[in-house]
């Protein structure tokens, strides 16, 4: 069944954006080329704030790619970077990447908080803005 994984953060200051990007391109790479990766999107959003959407063929393959490589290595710095940071995953029963509507919807309804270590009055409740989607940006598995 595919698997969905939405991710929300935001960078506490822009002093982390240099460090954010250095470890965000490569764990891109590898989300490209991990094994069960179907479709994704990116969406920079206002006030430092960057989410992750993708499609996996099921939970292992987005654990796996969760904790190896390039990926696992920014994991821990984001306690640091961030003051908001959550996430919300679930199953579905088609094959198609959810809207951005439908991920804003299933972080606020479903999401958790991440932790770290300087949260923002929203981080706990997740009752950040809504996210301007004008700004999001496909990304697929690499072929072959």
């Amino acid at each position: 069944m595919p698997f969905v994984s939405v991710t929300r953060l935001r960078l506490r200051s822009v002093r982390f954006l240099p460090s954010f990007f250095f470890h965000a391109v490569p764990s891109y790479r590898q989300a490209r080329a991990a094994p069960g990766f179907r479709d994704g999107s990116l969406l920079a959003d206002r006030s430092w704030t960057f989410w992750t959407l993708t499609l996996w063929d099921g939970q292992a393959s987005m654990r796996a790619y969760m904790t190896s490589g390039d990926h696992r290595t920014a994991m821990p710095r984001l306690a640091g970077w961030c003051d908001e940071a959550s996430v919300v995953h679930w199953d579905q029963e088609h094959g198609d990447l959810p809207s951005w509507t439908e991920a804003d919807r299933r972080m606020r309804a479903e999401g958790r908080p991440s932790k770290i270590r300087n949260p923002s009055p929203q981080h706990a409740d997740l009752s950040f803005r809504t996210p301007r989607l004008g700004l999001a940006r496909p990304f697929q598995g690499r072929p072959g």
